[in-house]
């Protein structure tokens, strides 16, 4: 006979779309039909080990504790007053009516020159979301440009 624990830990495993967690769900119903973790293990083809951390997770937190731990990532190469100073150029780059585009390449080598720090061109525009930037291009603006002479050439 199947407890209501179990019973209800089984419906939500079939109706769970995050498949790592459906099979979590599944390892506890069967701990809760009396099934050692060991069984369990073998049953789901999974360590018994993660069997044991699951249930151990599931009985300090709840459901909750079978949710997918997010990995942390590598260390930043840079520090917060380094990306601090990175947004301020970005921000000071981008704002000049200099002309011409701020590019990836660009903010790549000035992290190289200024902070020693090489970075791959996909991690360039990585960080730079991390900072709330968003990437935009427009037409570049040529630096001699004058917009007397593009107003007489549109009338004409």
């Amino acid at each position: 006979m199947k407890s209501q624990l179990s019973q209800y830990l089984l419906k939500r495993s079939k109706a769970e779309p995050n498949k790592r967690k459906a099979i979590r769900l599944l390892a506890l119903s069967h701990f809760y039909d009396g099934k050692n973790r060991a069984e369990i293990a073998r049953y789901l083809k999974v360590s018994r080990r993660s069997v044991n951390d699951w249930v151990s997770a599931y009985l300090e937190h709840g459901v909750a504790g079978l949710e997918s731990k997010k990995p942390p990532g590598r260390i930043s190469y840079l520090t917060s007053i380094e990306k601090e100073k990175l947004s301020q150029y970005v921000v000071k780059r981008s704002a000049s009516t200099g002309g011409g585009r701020l590019t990836g390449e660009c903010i790549r080598q000035y992290i190289k020159r200024e902070f020693g720090a090489t970075y791959h061109l996909n991690s360039v525009y990585k960080l730079l979301e991390t900072l709330g930037f968003t990437w935009q291009t427009s037409r570049s603006r040529h630096p001699k440009q004058c917009l007397e002479a593009q107003d007489e050439f549109k009338k004409s």
